[in-house]
């Protein structure tokens, strides 16, 4: 009898707990909550014949959060799997391990072509960096730069 009472009491809270549900709402940590307010734009200039075309730009969201967002009209060669997105403070790729490349910082890969959004980690100063940079690491070559303006 306990069992039966058990399972009918385990029945009823299954059906009770789940008859208001709502869709779930996802953030997304990687895409800016409501409109970006671009604060520094720059289009892509092609490097090493890599097809690198659009506009990035820096701006914050309703949040206040910071990102850097690539337009729907960027692309460049994807095939490569390994084309990171730096800020840069020019428009060369210069790494310095020994210092740990202080005119570098790493935002992560590039995963498709069209609209992109790289969210800067809180604390980060973006002001000194002037460029954008897409390097392939596969190839030790640029892609294409950006001057952020």
């Amino acid at each position: 009898m306990k069992k039966i009472i058990l399972l009918f009491y385990v029945a009823f809270l299954g059906l009770v707990s789940c008859t208001d549900d709502t869709d779930p709402v996802t953030i997304d940590p990687t895409r800016p909550t409501g409109a970006l307010n671009v604060l520094r734009m720059g289009s892509f200039m092609d490097q090493n014949n890599s097809g690198s075309t659009g506009t990035a730009g820096i701006g914050t969201d309703s949040q206040g959060k910071e990102f850097l967002q690539f337009n729907q009209a960027f692309n460049t060669k994807l095939g490569t799997g390994t084309v990171t997105v730096f800020l840069s403070t020019s428009d060369t790729f210069v790494a310095s391990p020994s210092t740990g490349s202080p005119n570098l910082f790493a935002l992560g890969p590039v995963r498709a072509a069209g609209e992109n959004f790289f969210a800067i980690p809180a604390g980060t100063s973006t002001a000194k960096y002037t460029h954008v940079i897409l390097w392939c690491g596969a190839v030790g070559i640029p892609f294409g730069n950006a001057q952020l303006r």
